[in-house]
């Protein structure tokens, strides 16, 4: 009995420590200001990676780690891809959407709704500066330590995690550099993510490798139509 009472008295230590780390390591949502200026500063970043451009596209087709994906932009459709297991994921009736696992139709419908959460994580990585003015997204401006403004983004629906808070810091060009998150996924608010190895498709500009402490993101067979 008294091993167990130890036991778990130093669970609770372990637990109450990495809460205290936690909060330690985690920035505060910075004090930031809505108005004509934030959604300006959105606007110009998307010029910069010419948002014209990206939404004359009809199809875009890349890899997230072990996940496939073509995605037909025009119809909302998504073809992905992992393991043996193939979704035609219908973006807007994603109840009408095709299951194969093993080349063969499958009844799992837990499937679709993990292609779901795959797709709006992955793509959230390659597409995100184009999403700035999508329906329930706020924007925001943020005076920076060094003066400059950067620019914040908060998702109050769709996706997966809706609350979900991300701070855009850009070069002198407009082209992002880096966010930082608040997201629920990640227990530690305001970690650092970067947005690096920029490739031009068909004029439009895309980051395909990104950086979140030791984890490195990499898009791969990036292909737009």
């Amino acid at each position: 009995m008294r091993i167990v009472k130890k036991t778990f008295l130093a669970l609770v230590v372990i637990s109450l420590g990495l809460v205290l780390v936690i909060q330690w390591l985690s920035k505060p949502l910075p004090e930031s200001i809505t108005g004509p200026e934030a959604d300006g500063l959105a606007r110009d970043v998307q010029e910069a990676l010419n948002i014209i451009g990206y939404k004359a596209l009809n199809e875009i087709q890349f890899s997230f780690r072990d996940h496939h994906y073509l995605w037909n932009m025009a119809e909302e459709r998504v073809l992905v891809s992992w393991e043996d297991y193939q979704v035609d994921l219908i973006l807007s009736e994603t109840e009408n959407s095709k299951i194969l696992q093993g080349g063969k139709e499958s009844n799992r419908i837990d499937l679709i709704d993990k292609a779901k959460a795959y797709f709006y994580n992955d793509s959230y990585w390659l597409v995100a500066p184009f999403k700035f003015f999508d329906p329930g997204v706020v924007r925001s401006l943020v005076e920076t330590n060094n003066g400059s403004k950067a620019l914040l983004i908060t998702h109050t629906s769709g996706g997966v995690t809706p609350g979900d808070s991300y701070l855009w810091y850009f070069d002198e060009n407009l082209i992002p550099t880096h966010f930082e998150l608040w997201v629920s996924i990640i227990p530690i608010k305001g970690v650092s993510a970067t947005w690096s190895s920029w490739v031009s498709k068909q004029d439009v500009l895309f980051s395909t490798f990104h950086k979140l402490g030791p984890l490195e993101i990499t898009i791969g067979d990036l292909k737009v139509y």
